[in-house]
């Protein structure tokens, strides 16, 4: 979960980044978006995300694959 999260991220990651991350045990119960939501907000927060992201969106593969 935490995994597919960061990659559907990085595209929109500040170049030099390095990100350490861990799941606590209450998140492992937490469902694959849920995980998405929190890292991309708080990757936000942090200043790690580029300008031209637009915001967490889940769905953003989805036209690709269509």
């Amino acid at each position: 979960m935490l995994r597919e999260s960061l990659r559907r991220l990085r595209p929109w990651t500040k170049k030099g980044c390095w990100i350490v991350v861990s799941l606590r045990d209450t998140a492992l119960e937490s469902s694959a978006k849920d995980v998405y939501y929190d890292v991309a907000r708080l990757m936000k927060k942090a200043g790690l995300m580029t300008d031209d992201w637009q915001g967490a969106d889940w769905s953003a593969d989805s036209a690709h694959e269509a």
